[in-house]
């Protein structure tokens, strides 16, 4: 049963502040910031003119996953998302890789997130703002989910403006041509699905509902309207500005923009806009950063308290109710690789170690019964088989690199099974 929306649990957990519209906020400000000023240009180059489907098909992917993650997070409104979800429906050890999987590409996303910022505030110096960014943000989790929510609330509304500007200028351009988006021959099979698992990166954000699932106002309600809102809008947004800066740059120009939507707005004859677009990039970064933080460390916390992680960890702040030292440890780990790491790479690893996760939580979606709200059984069917297909068809070293996180996760976990004697670890 859910406690009252009033009720401040017990010391060791956490209170249930967030309501439906704060609910889609979060998962917006997490998806948007991640995906539309990061993944265009590399999705382009790997499906060209077929840009557009793979995009659908991300979404096609991310709707299934965000149905079954929903009717989960409903069932099991607990901090840690497929963690949890996996643990109870499939076992502990699937629960146990899913967490990890989460826990490790997405502390990658956060350090690719922070040296977005830096790359757009200070080129050159992106590592140092990078990690200024993180410190500042892991403040800002600290002292409460609720600020967490009203930061995200105006960074979001920022964003959207500067994207509504973006596609303005555009469309009503001379320069913008229809025809750039027609699917030539070079839209291959193989491009489409590589493009669409890069593209997944910008969808992955929803989940950071349901990984908040323990401080969320009537879960059962809450949780499975707001991840499809948060996803509507966010692909609804994705699309347009997708067509904006195709019908002026054009597939290739696309592939090859360093910036694409700042070329596009050049492009466009609006190069006025382009320091906009900067400062837009910067805040959707931010915004992506503060949210992702979020979902690691609730993560980070259901693992600490099944001591799959160190059990100092699942420490839960007196006065403030957040998980403030799996918030530190974040952190800490976050600005050390936003310090020392190459943002190249970051968003194939991140996506292949998220749909490991998701792949999970579908499987576990299949577990569920009718009377607990089970979704039709083609939704987890063809989410947990697209989640594989996109995981593979990234780049190779993406690849090989999340499998040997996996494999190490895995491994990890068996000897401290074996230490147990046999029993649970």
């Amino acid at each position: 049963m859910s406690r009252p929306p009033t009720a401040a649990g017990p010391p060791g957990e956490l209170h249930r502040r967030i309501g439906v519209s704060d609910a889609v906020v979060i998962g917006m400000g997490s998806m948007i910031g991640a995906g539309i000023f990061a993944a265009l240009a590399p999705a382009a180059r790997a499906a060209g003119s077929g840009l557009l489907p793979a995009l659908a098909l991300a979404a096609v992917v991310a709707y299934c996953n965000a149905t079954s993650s929903a009717r989960l997070a409903a069932r099991h409104p607990a901090s840690g998302g497929t963690y949890v979800y996996g643990r109870e429906r499939l076992g502990a050890f699937w629960g146990y890789l899913a967490g990890w999987a989460f826990v490790a590409g997405k502390t990658a996303s956060c350090a690719a997130m922070a040296l977005t910022v830096g790359s757009y505030v200070l080129p050159g110096r992106e590592h140092a703002v990078a990690v200024a960014a993180v410190v500042a943000l892991t403040a800002v989790n600290y002292v409460g989910v609720h600020r967490s929510v009203l930061l995200t609330r105006v960074i979001v509304a920022v964003v959207l403006a500067v994207l509504a500007a973006v596609t303005v200028a555009c469309l009503a351009s001379g320069a913008s041509d229809a025809a750039r988006l027609g699917i030539g021959d070079d839209a291959g099979f193989g491009g489409v699905l590589q493009a669409a698992g890069l593209l997944f990166f910008a969808f992955a954000g929803y989940a950071r509902i349901a990984t908040l699932g323990e401080e969320v106002r009537d879960p059962a309600r809450t949780i499975p309207r707001a991840v499809p809102v948060a996803l509507g809008i966010t692909l609804a947004v994705y699309a347009v500005v997708a067509v904006a800066v195709l019908t002026v740059l054009g597939p290739g120009g696309l592939a090859g923009a360093a910036a694409p939507l700042s070329d596009a707005v050049h492009a466009a004859g609006a190069g006025r806009l382009a320091p906009v677009v900067r400062a837009g990039a910067a805040v959707a970064a931010l915004g992506s950063l503060l949210a992702l933080i979020l979902g690691v460390s609730r993560t980070t916390l259901a693992m600490a308290r099944d001591r799959h992680l160190p059990h100092a960890l699942a420490a839960v702040h007196p006065r403030f109710k957040v998980p403030h030292r799996a918030e530190l440890v974040v952190g800490a780990v976050v600005a050390a690789l936003a310090a020392t790491a190459d943002v190249r790479g970051a968003i194939g690893f991140s996506s292949f170690g998220v749909l490991a996760y998701y792949a999970i939580a579908n499987a576990s979606a299949w577990t569920l019964s009718p009377a607990e709200g089970r979704p039709p059984r083609v939704v987890p069917a063809a989410g947990l088989a697209g989640c594989l297909a996109l995981a593979f068809a990234l780049p190779v070293t993406s690849v090989l690199g999340g499998a040997a996180v996996l494999a190490a996760g895995a491994a990890a976990y068996g000897i401290r099974h074996a230490l147990a004697g046999g029993r649970r670890p």
